[in-house]
């Protein structure tokens, strides 16, 4: 078959990771996203098993979910042993789920026939060919996913075969070798999918679980050896330790193996969409995830740097922008001149003949680094800082007064509540606000916010997304200093901020002032005279 599958099993394998809820509307919100990123096939869930996923595909039948290029797949099993497929509960649930494409999944590993199925091995092959030949009378095509497929293999080669003969010869048009327990490793898979594949004539697929770390190259391995339909998971959800995260998958096969299989403008919005889906599934994105992770092409080393600001493809496998992402020079004490311009340059400002203010960044940075600050994670401070060299003085929207912080609990059992009182001064007037919070910095958040809002109203659209604290000097105890980095949100971009200080109220202070600083200044709001 010369169709390459792109086959997204998000919405069910996926929804199996520990910690991942999804609701109806989650799923046919995460099947949009799915669809635009252009996979082939969009597997929506197991309908009859349980009541969320019949109600998926009811609704998707009664139109919300519209697809332009994807093709909606149920999920279900093989009939009952010494049953009719006609009459089973379970494989009339997939034909009415009206879904074009049926996923039925069935047993390839002899000793799973007989000690789970509690079946003989001809049975299971009847089961097989005959829920195969019972949807495809009803319009359907069918997959089959071969459930421990590689294991069987090992085990028993020619009743693994046999299953797959089975269904092909029943009607199926691809048979997925599921490595179930993710065990493989590419050598074998490559091994057994080219013997597999000269002894057979139905299309193949590859499923792969990721408890060895491989599920991805075990995935490219089978392509490789012949392979036309390739499962996973946006992300690389999946219970234990995942399954092939798809757009790696998807990304390797197109980029490296020169195969077209989505759409290269679709494929530019990978990273979009792969954050997207982590907003639906309330994950954190992965930073070092390949290819769409937020640190997938950003370069720390000074060395890196000098050769970057040559040519970047001297230290990127890829030009990020194939798939959405962007090229980040980090900057740490290990940054030479080189980092600094090529950040510079990243933040809009040309460095290129300014010895003298290279050196006077690199030396600050470098001192801080030395107090406990960190600015590779904290990009917006670093733009200050780099505005305050550049410009003379970053921009001032307000001048601090003071700023306290009361914590109180009235009993062992109330929870503690924390109220802070801000004074300062914007546009000439000086303001008095107090705040209240479950902690002293959602108290000073909203004590600050209170005391500019007349004069800056779009504070009103940040939000801190993201609070981290870390003790630098654990050898100090409560004495130690800290350090804290706050991310924040407009809604159109993303920014962290970084505080240090031996008290963390201090520490979130700064961070948090930097970050209403920050956010103003790109939103192109002019200070309003502070005193």
């Amino acid at each position: 078959m010369s169709a390459f599958h792109v086959y997204d099993t998000t919405l069910r394998d996926g929804a199996q990771q520990e910690g991942l809820n999804l609701s109806v509307a989650d799923k046919l919100t995460i099947a949009g996203f799915l669809d635009d990123l252009g996979v082939g096939y969009i597997e929506g869930g197991w309908p009859g098993a349980n009541p969320k996923d019949t109600e998926f595909f009811r609704r998707a039948a009664a139109g919300e979910l519209r697809m332009q290029n994807a093709v909606l797949a149920a999920f279900g099993s093989t009939r009952r042993a010494n049953a009719v497929a006609a009459d089973d509960p379970q494989v009339r649930a997939l034909i009415d789920a009206r879904a074009p494409v049926v996923t039925i999944v069935a047993k390839s590993h002899i000793r799973h026939v007989h000690e789970a199925l509690h079946t003989t091995a001809d049975e299971n092959l009847a089961m097989v060919q005959d829920t195969v030949e019972t949807l495809v009378r009803e319009g359907r095509r069918v997959f089959v996913d071969a459930e421990h497929f590689f294991d069987g293999y090992l085990a028993d080669p020619a009743y693994a075969v046999d299953v797959i003969r089975a269904a092909s010869e029943a009607g199926a048009e691809v048979v997925a070798l599921c490595d179930t327990n993710g065990g493989m490793l590419p050598s074998q898979v490559s091994d057994v999918v080219a013997k597999v594949f000269d002894a057979t004539d139905v299309g193949l697929g590859i499923h792969c679980h990721n408890d060895t770390g491989c599920a991805v190259a075990n995935s490219v391995a089978a392509v490789q050896a012949g392979a036309m339909h390739v499962q996973g998971t946006v992300n690389g959800y999946g219970e234990r330790t995942g399954n092939a995260d798809l757009i790696t998958v998807a990304s390797n096969v197109q980029l490296k193996l020169g195969r077209e299989v989505i759409d290269p403008d679709r494929l530019r919005n990978a990273l979009h969409l792969s954050h997207a889906i982590s907003e639906v599934t309330n994950i954190a994105p992965y930073g070092r995830q390949p290819y769409v992770g937020a640190s997938a092409f950003a370069h720390k080393a000074g060395l890196h740097a000098s050769a970057l600001r040559v040519d970047p493809d001297l230290y990127q496998h890829i030009d990020p922008a194939l798939v959405g992402n962007s090229m980040r020079t980090l900057v740490s004490d290990m940054a030479g001149r080189a980092s600094i311009e090529l950040k510079g340059k990243e933040l809009g400002y040309d460095l290129t003949d300014r010895p003298e203010l290279l050196a006077r960044v690199v030396e600050r940075v470098k001192g801080m680094e030395q107090d406990g600050w960190t600015f590779d994670a904290a990009d917006a401070s670093f733009e200050l800082l780099l505005v305050e060299e550049v410009d003379g003085a970053r921009p001032r929207y307000f001048e601090t007064e003071s700023w306290r912080c009361i914590t109180d609990s009235f009993s062992e059992d109330s929870p503690a509540l924390a109220e802070a009182t801000v004074k300062l001064t914007a546009a000439g007037e000086r303001q008095v606000a107090t705040g209240e919070g479950n902690g002293p910095v959602n108290a000073l958040d909203h004590a600050l916010r209170k005391a500019l809002s007349a004069t800056y109203p779009d504070l009103a659209g940040f939000e801190l997304i993201d609070f981290r604290v870390r003790i630098l000097d654990a050898t100090q105890g409560t004495d130690a200093t800290t350090r804290v980095l706050i991310e924040t949100t407009d809604g159109e971009r993303i920014w962290s901020t970084i505080g240090v200080a031996p008290n963390m109220v201090h520490a979130s202070w700064i961070a948090l002032t930097d970050s209403f600083t920050y956010g103003l200044m790109k939103r192109g709001i002019e200070p309003q005279s502070a005193g």
